[in-house]
């Protein structure tokens, strides 16, 4: 009887083809996956940008910067340069966030330990709109900061992959380093450095009137750079901190140099930049998501950082 099969030749042939073939498909796979990861990062700073106008209407000005790294949120003390905790804590209410936003407020400006705890809490608490999926996931980081004022020890916290613009670098306001908790009251009513440039910065209350460049024409929150090596550490610089805190350069970056692509061994808290290969994603403050080359020149990345200097610097694609 007539038998019929592969002989070993042919076997191996077919899975060489095999294998060829999935080596052409792994990358295109791959590539599209990053291009889910893309756009769910330019989602996120919609959403953001979205968040940020609908504030500016409600309060009449964008987020605040807050005041130091060495505050947290703080519902007791409103919006505004009042409030100590960033950009990203003033945001909670116009991201469906205000249960978490309101976590310890009990009309008591003063601090106390319920307060503390409620704002570990609020720390340990990650908000997927603020982490780039092409970075990193969910889920708690550790904190390498020091004890706050208004915040109890922890450990671990949740992160920000994003940043807010602050122009050509962001000035503090005298009062608001906050030595001891009395500080307070003090730094309630200092007011911020007018010749801060950007949008986001130390006390920051900037409106959209200011914004004499054009809402299209000046940057909002943006990607920032973080070392690839230190996703998981919690000790890069400009990402030891929690999501929630003051004017830092975990929260807020200058646009005075042209962002980069992360990676490892370059440890720089003060730019932009992403994961992502080529470009990074930002909003504008017209609300608007754009993608950036890092390629961009240097004279206009930072005059897009500018809110009124008459330098209107319009991305083009």
């Amino acid at each position: 009887m007539q038998r019929h099969g592969f002989t070993l030749v042919e076997l191996l042939v077919v899975i060489a083809i095999i294998g060829m073939l999935v080596g052409l498909l792994l990358p295109a796979v791959q590539q599209a996956r990053e291009a889910a990861r893309q756009m769910q990062c330019s989602n996120n700073l919609k959403q953001m940008g979205l968040a940020a106008l609908n504030h500016e209407s409600s309060m009449q000005f964008f987020p605040t910067g807050g005041w130091t790294p060495f505050w947290t949120g703080d519902p007791d003390l409103g919006f505004g340069y009042t409030q100590p905790g960033g950009w990203a804590y003033s945001m909670l209410p116009y991201l469906e966030q205000a249960a978490l936003w309101g976590l310890g407020q009990n009309g008591n400006e003063a601090i106390d330990g319920t307060q503390e705890n409620n704002a570990s809490t609020r720390a340990q608490s990650p908000i997927s709109i603020f982490l780039c999926p092409s970075r990193r996931t969910n889920k708690l980081y550790p904190y390498g900061g020091v004890k706050l004022h208004n915040m109890a020890s922890t450990s671990n916290v949740g992160k920000n992959d994003y940043a807010g613009n602050a122009g050509d670098g962001s000035r503090g306001a005298s009062g608001v380093s906050g030595a001891s908790p009395s500080n307070v009251a003090d730094g309630r009513n200092v007011l911020p450095d007018e010749n801060n440039t950007g949008v986001i910065f130390c006390k920051s209350y900037v409106s959209v009137s200011e914004i004499l460049d054009g809402t299209s024409n000046t940057l909002l929150v943006g990607e920032k750079y973080v070392m690839t090596d230190h996703y998981e550490t919690g000790r890069a610089t400009g990402d030891d901190l929690t999501q929630f805190q003051g004017n830092d350069d975990d929260s807020v970056r200058a646009t005075t140099a042209i962002p980069a692509q992360d990676r490892i061994g370059f440890n720089t808290g003060s730019i932009f930049g992403s994961p992502h290969a080529g470009i990074l994603g930002v909003a504008l403050c017209d609300g608007s998501v754009q993608r950036v080359s890092y390629s961009i020149n240097n004279e206009t990345f930072l005059n897009l950082g500018k809110k009124s200097d008459g330098n209107v610097m319009k991305l083009t694609f």
